[in-house]
């Protein structure tokens, strides 16, 4: 296709964005096994089918009946919605479709040239890959990313498209807790523009002026009161709080720990920060304050805790380009490349390869989706991260609870068995400190873990094959294996 002069409508910088986005959505379809994203589902079930929001817990034996704040909740009618009408498969792509939905408004935030910015973006995307599954926290990822964009056009382009925020953020206090990240930018940028002014920076053009300031703080408190907007009102708006104060989640869950860069998958993060580290000292573009510390906060969340990475990567990624910018204009400057490089193609030949180019990165990405969403690769990622072949017995042979289960096999029970609560699940926020405290007790076999059972009257264990329970319970008498398999181990209790 041409335009008017003969030119192609696909330019080589357009060309550099049909690529790029191709790719991150082939790197976004990722066959769905998440071990969270089963109790979310399971709640989206009961909503549509019972019609009401829950305001306590019905899935658990152990804490049954406890307050609930289920902000999630607008969020996982739509999860089990569209899995209800594309399956699994329908999950994966809408996943696929908020990292780009995401990702769109991070390159709009970019001011570099496009092989540089499509640079910044893949290695964003690979460090923030790290959370990209069917969970509400994929809506927060692309909220942050729209909200850090409405925040970029006021510094940056001077262009007032705050009202934006306050729809935003009730839809934000009805799908996931992370609207906490949002309020982080808001305030790391009032801050950072106020050390602007009062630093002597007030003249450059980027700086906001302090009725610009002023303005943001006042969406700030109006974003702040939209979240009330929400059937738990306050209780929506502390959840966030509440829920960090679990200790228990830094020391046992994974991805409320601090990276391990053993890893090779967390590693990217450090990339991202050494980068920085190396464009603030080779850069000739100076730092703004407002960019200065929404590294700092965000880079240091990123430290505490594996959920938090992926943030400061969507953040973190426009700052990027705009430090190494420079850079590359001086390099390009000092290099001369030959005539032949520089001689340009024929206006109808060069659009003619473009295009080739674009259909064939649009049939490798439809054959990669084709391979991860098959039915027959579906199931096995499943079955690799869920009890499916334990959960069928138990189904077959009707034996029922109250049963004790793994923590990340909660979720996938909620879902697959809804007759049979659970000890626990991946709803942290509701089972508190001293109860998960109790679990740990029983999964490592420490002191008192026979009394804990006890206090919930379990019958059941399913627990993994090779874990400490599994070994112990082999050893004792009022415990007798009834299933087993290469995955998981189910143990009945005698005379219970």
């Amino acid at each position: 296709m041409t335009g008017r002069q003969g030119q192609s409508i696909l330019t080589f910088e357009r060309l550099i964005v049909a690529v790029l986005f191709l790719a991150l959505f082939a790197m976004a379809v990722r066959t769905p096994a998440d071990s969270d994203a089963w109790w979310h589902l399971g709640a989206g079930r009961a909503i549509v089918t019972t019609g009401r929001i829950p305001y306590a817990d019905e899935f658990s034996h152990t804490v049954r009946g406890k307050p609930w704040t289920d902000v999630y909740w607008l969020a996982q009618v739509g999860l089990y919605q569209a899995r209800v009408v594309g399956g699994d498969a329908a999950l994966a792509l809408l996943v696929a479709a908020l990292v780009i939905i995401a990702f769109i408004f991070v390159y709009r935030q970019m001011e570099s040239a496009p092989l540089l910015r499509a640079f910044v973006v893949v290695l964003a995307a690979t460090t923030s890959s790290v959370i990209w599954s069917p969970r509400p926290q994929m809506l927060s990822f692309a909220l942050l990313g729209v909200t850090s964009y409405v925040v970029y056009l006021l510094k940056w382009r001077q262009v007032n498209r705050l009202w934006v925020l306050i729809p935003l953020f009730v839809l934000w206090a009805n799908v996931h807790g992370g609207y906490a990240l949002g309020l982080m930018l808001i305030g790391s940028v009032i801050a950072g523009e106020t050390l602007n002014r009062l630093t002597g920076r007030a003249d450059a053009p980027e700086v906001m002026t302090w009725k610009e300031i002023s303005l943001l703080m006042g969406a700030g408190l109006l974003c702040g009161l939209a979240l009330l907007v929400n059937p738990y009102t306050f209780g929506a708006w502390t959840l966030p709080f509440r829920t960090v104060g679990i200790k228990a989640l830094q020391g046992f869950i994974q991805e409320w720990a601090s990276p391990d860069f053993h890893n090779l998958y967390e590693q990217p993060v450090l990339w991202l920060l050494f980068a920085l580290l190396a464009l603030a000292g080779f850069s000739d573009r100076r730092w703004d304050w407002s960019d200065l510390i929404v590294v700092a906060v965000f880079g240091y969340s990123a430290f505490l805790a594996r959920r938090n990475i992926a943030p400061f990567a969507l953040v973190v990624a426009p700052i990027l380009s705009r430090q190494a910018q420079p850079i590359l204009e001086a390099v390009l400057a000092r290099v001369k490349l030959p005539a032949a490089a520089r001689q340009d193609l024929t206006p109808s030949l060069s659009g003619v390869l473009n295009w080739l180019i674009v259909i064939l990165v649009a049939v490798a990405v439809l054959l990669r989706c084709w391979v991860e969403l098959s039915p027959r690769m579906i199931d096995k990622a499943q079955q690799q991260t869920a009890p499916v072949r334990a959960v069928e017995w138990l189904k077959q042979n009707r034996l029922t609870g109250p049963m004790y289960n793994s923590y990340n096999w909660g979720g996938y029970l909620l879902w697959a068995l809804p007759q049979e609560p659970v000890f626990v699940d991946g709803r942290t926020d509701l089972y508190d400190d001293e109860f998960l405290r109790e679990y740990v007790r029983v999964t490592f076999v420490r002191p008192d873990w026979q009394q804990v059972l006890d206090r919930y009257g379990v019958r059941l264990a399913l627990t993994e094959h090779e874990s400490f329970l599994a070994t112990l319970l082999a050893t004792q008498p009022d415990w007798r294996l009834v299933y087993s398999d290469d995955q998981a181990v189910l143990y009945a209790r005698e005379g219970k």
